[in-house]
């Protein structure tokens, strides 16, 4: 069995992520599926699919939203289209961004 992250999250994060798991889960038994079903649907294990529905903070993104997708929450409430066309726009502002962050240099003020 995982280690549990021991990274600390905010209360906004745990919150969401118990939310979402939640969701899923509804979602999952309004289906009719079981985490074993979603679990082959997902293409990963039944205990991934029991730590994503207990809000797990650690679950890669990947399964989970996969998982969602597979029980048909909506993460961006959008179409595919539309979730298409913020992705291209979203791209088109990060070309007008730097790639990289530095740090501001510290003027040292050695006048004494």
């Amino acid at each position: 069995m995982p280690k549990p992250a021991l990274r600390p999250y905010s209360r906004y994060s745990r919150d969401a992520v118990a939310l979402l798991g939640q969701q899923i889960r509804r979602a999952r038994i309004e289906k009719k599926l079981t985490a074993g079903d979603l679990a082959e649907r997902a293409g990963v294990s039944r205990g991934l699919v029991q730590r994503i529905e207990r809000g797990d903070p650690g679950c890669g993104i990947g399964p989970v939203f996969e998982a969602a997708a597979i029980v048909g929450i909506r993460l961006f409430d959008s179409s595919p289209a539309a979730l298409s066309q913020m992705s291209d726009e979203v791209k088109q502002a990060l070309t007008l961004l730097p790639r990289a962050v530095r740090p501001a240099k510290i003027e040292t003020d050695d006048d004494f």
